[in-house]
């Protein structure tokens, strides 16, 4: 039996990075969609509705991604656990961007 070596991983990689920021254009790109084709909006939701989404959805985006990235080890493993951490990674990935998306226009869009 071949023994493994256990290596801590460094918390800070340009892989978390990269999915930070691609979560962030993700949520940014989702949300202006969702923003422009509401058009002017109803004026009870203010002048300023649109910052509120504009600004949290990537911030979301942001926090999506780096949990994305802590699952970096799970999706590594051998064999049929391997794929399926990276499914449910992925999954949980657009769960949490849906979650984002729905706090960010609860009491505008969504009611």
């Amino acid at each position: 039996m071949e023994a493994k070596q256990l290596t801590v991983r460094p918390f800070i990689t340009a892989a978390l990075g990269k999915r930070m920021l691609a979560g962030a254009v993700i949520g940014l790109v989702v949300i202006a969609f969702f923003v422009i084709a509401a058009g002017k909006g109803n004026p009870a939701w203010g002048d300023y509705w649109r910052v509120k989404p504009l600004l949290l959805t990537p911030l979301l985006g942001i926090v999506t991604g780096a949990c994305y990235d802590a699952t970096e080890p799970l999706r590594r493993l051998q064999g049929w656990l391997g794929k399926l951490f990276f499914v449910l990674s992925f999954a949980g990935y657009f769960i949490g961007l849906w979650l984002a998306l729905v706090l960010r226009l609860a009491g505008t869009l969504w009611n």
